[in-house]
């Protein structure tokens, strides 16, 4: 499927071969024990190693196809972020595996990943901190094209900064300043020209338009619709806001506690959530309809990651937790209408 035909149904999935990025069992932890003496404590009479993670990620399964835009949705702390950053290397995996155009890509070198850096970029969620504020804009983007191509001459360096500035409507004349010189707005847009100056295949994108005012978000979003359309981008897009994954998801992936839930076409998730979490989350939508149904309230609190319940992650705020769900993790099953849902309830007809 084109990009132009993504636009005009961004519920439909585009058709391909085998998927361009796919992660496999992916867990990350962080520790909070400090170094080796400082997890040493003294119990009964003994010295005892203790040891405390927080569980960022546990065990995440997903497949984005070329030419779509995968959103991965979910409340704070839920591990989205820390996906995006560990698909990019930014962080290195506790397990699992990350493949990227078929080659697995999380345990290579510095050096063997340098040729996927040019066709893997990321726009940062704040764009105050992602510029370098010793460097005028002009640097900022001629930066990773030298580094991607150091063959390429002064004067192609030169051009090629200009094209990609034209292309996200930057004005040549921004070179010459400094990234406090900015709006925010403007500041992403030079995030974004940045990204796009080598010339990517495949853009992560970390709640990019999160610390924008809303009318400067609609442009921003805009912007990013367009360079797909035009690069035949993939987008792995991360975010908080239901209304941005509507308007701009190919699919949706719904995260809760280090999990995916549910996987779905938009359409699809937002016409017929299944699971209990999804279904709370869309409930929670500000609709004008009056027949709308009324808003699910969840019971119980967040688990922390640093103590995971056993079985589904959810089953404490889960109006239709059973015995299987409190002892038993379920796994992402395939649903009729092309989607995947981890539930037990959904998987034994208990819910629809």
């Amino acid at each position: 499927m084109s990009s132009t035909a993504h636009a005009q149904d961004p519920g439909q999935a585009p058709e391909a071969a085998s998927p361009l990025l796919e992660i496999h069992g992916l867990e990350k932890h962080f520790s909070l024990s400090g170094d080796f003496l400082e997890q040493l404590k003294f119990k009964k009479g003994r010295i005892v190693r203790e040891q405390q993670h927080v569980h960022a990620i546990n065990g995440v399964d997903l497949a984005i196809q070329r030419g779509e835009a995968l959103c991965v949705v979910g409340e704070s702390g839920c591990g989205k972020s820390t996906v995006a950053r560990t698909v990019m290397g930014l962080l290195h995996p506790s397990a699992g595996e990350i493949r990227y155009d078929g080659q697995r890509i999380d345990d290579l070198s510095h050096k063997a990943l340098m040729p996927y850096r040019r066709r893997m970029q990321m726009i940062f969620q704040n764009p105050y901190a992602s510029l370098n504020p010793r460097m005028t804009i002009q640097q900022t983007l001629e930066e990773p094209i030298r580094l991607h191509h150091p063959d390429w001459s002064p004067q192609r360096v030169k051009q090629q900064v200009a094209e990609v500035m034209a292309s996200v409507g930057i004005a040549a004349d921004w070179g010459a300043r400094y990234g406090h010189e900015f709006s925010g707005g403007q500041r992403q847009r030079i995030a974004i020209a940045r990204a796009l100056a080598v010339d990517p295949e495949f853009i992560v994108a970390d709640e990019p338009i999160s610390a924008l005012d809303v009318s400067i978000q609609a442009q921003v979003l805009n912007l990013l619709m367009e360079a797909q359309q035009q690069r035949n981008l993939t987008y792995l897009f991360i975010t908080h806001d239901l209304a941005v994954v509507e308007h701009f998801g190919t699919r949706v992936a719904v995260m809760y506690l280090g999990r995916v839930c549910e996987v779905a076409p938009t359409a699809t998730l937002f016409a017929r959530p299944r699971h209990p979490y999804t279904q709370a989350l869309m409930s929670a939508i500000p609709r004008l309809e009056d027949d709308r149904p009324q808003h699910i309230r969840l019971e119980g609190e967040v688990p922390t990651p640093v103590n995971l319940p056993s079985g589904c992650v959810f089953h404490g705020r889960c109006p239709h937790a059973d015995e299987r769900c409190r002892r038993e993790i379920p796994a992402l099953i395939a649903t009729a209408d092309g989607g995947q849902v981890a539930c037990h309830a959904v998987e034994e007809g208990r819910i629809d």
